[in-house]
């Protein structure tokens, strides 16, 4: 319980993940023109990163190294996963899987690793569907999911009707901060009323997305949660000392 709670408290983790991030990401995009969303893309990626490296770093000795690496590998390929079925999925505008990959992430690898892969796989998979003043604001809302993912993770462990209901709840939060940023660049600032209208018309979308939050939740939370857990026992493999 004690080492649980020294690791909530990391204040690198959270200082990058819930300051230094949403503050570039919201200034950006009232302060800069429209060039310049690939640097502050850019540097939300870099910022996405930091903690889970640290990590990595902390660890320190050869075998951690290696276990290190290995990692990587399997975030690379979680992430791999995430823009895939993003790319499958394209013809349907509110179904994709990338929150319930970012959701499975955090619950068995941790917060800083669910924020690398929802935030990666957004800025990935946007050179695909393209890249915009809208892709920070996408890169911090699916991050922030596999933050809070990794804080609930022994509370959303407990139950799969847990995970599916949160979700369903994940869903309605990210339609509602990309809203904040369709607010924000259609006034060059943030008015409730906009606000609320924003919300309102883009509703069957934000349904559609819960929906299909929980449909992939249901059927990739066991074989994905099964493999990442067989890793992490053979392989020692995200183990926080």
């Amino acid at each position: 319980m004690k080492e649980r709670l020294r690791r909530i408290k990391n204040p690198l983790t959270f200082i990058i993940l819930l300051i230094a991030i949403p503050a570039t990401v919201i200034l950006g995009s009232i302060m800069f023109k429209e060039k310049y969303y690939a640097w502050i893309s850019m540097c939300v990626a870099v910022m996405s990163c930091l903690p889970i490296f640290y990590c990595f770093e902390k660890k320190g000795g050869f075998s951690s190294e290696e276990n290190s690496s290995a990692e990587l590998v399997v975030l690379s390929v979680l992430i791999a996963l995430s823009v895939l079925g993003r790319f499958v999925f394209s013809w349907l505008p509110g179904f994709k899987p990338v929150t319930a990959i970012t959701i499975i992430t955090g619950v068995w690898l941790g917060k800083e690793a669910g924020f690398m892969v929802g935030s990666l796989s957004a800025v990935i998979s946007n050179f695909y569907f393209g890249q915009g003043p809208w892709t920070p604001f996408q890169m911090f809302a699916w991050g922030f999911i596999g933050l809070i993912t990794g804080l609930l993770a022994n509370l959303l462990r407990k139950n799969k009707a847990f995970i599916c209901i949160y979700g369903a709840i994940a869903g309605v939060f990210f339609s509602a901060l990309m809203d904040v940023w369709t607010t924000l660049w259609a006034e060059g600032g943030f008015n409730l009323n906009r606000y609320i209208v924003t919300i309102i018309s883009s509703l069957p979308i934000t349904i559609e997305y819960a929906i299909s939050n929980v449909i992939f939740l249901y059927f990739l939370t066991k074989p994905i949660g099964d493999k990442l857990i067989r890793l992490k026992k053979k392989y020692g493999l995200f183990i926080t000392k």
